[in-house]
């Protein structure tokens, strides 16, 4: 008696969609800081300029007031508004108000 072969059971693999936020999503006009001081800082103006990193401070609080592409998002801080990447930001602590 022979028996019919029973296909191999491979691991089902679910498809990842390449539209999935790796980085949390900000909302505009959330309150955030710097999780690290970067090598430069970029500004968000129509014609950005690198500007040097002493210009925001670690523990310095900031605005979120845009979001552009590859992860980008436009914070506003005291000396001014700067492109940062998502994922170097994190939360402000509770209490602390946003630079106007």
């Amino acid at each position: 008696m022979t028996s019919t072969p029973q296909p191999e059971q491979q691991p089902s693999r679910e498809p990842q969609s390449s539209l999935e936020p790796v980085e949390p999503a900000w909302a505009i006009g959330a309150a955030v800081c710097l999780q690290h001081t970067p090598s430069y800082l970029k500004t968000a103006d129509p014609m950005p300029m690198l500007r040097p990193p002493d210009l925001v401070d670690l523990n310095e609080v900031g605005t979120v007031v845009g979001q552009r592409s590859m992860g980008q998002l436009a914070v506003r801080f005291r000396r001014g508004t700067f492109l940062i990447a998502a994922a170097a930001l994190v939360a402000a602590p509770d209490g602390q108000p946003a630079s106007p």
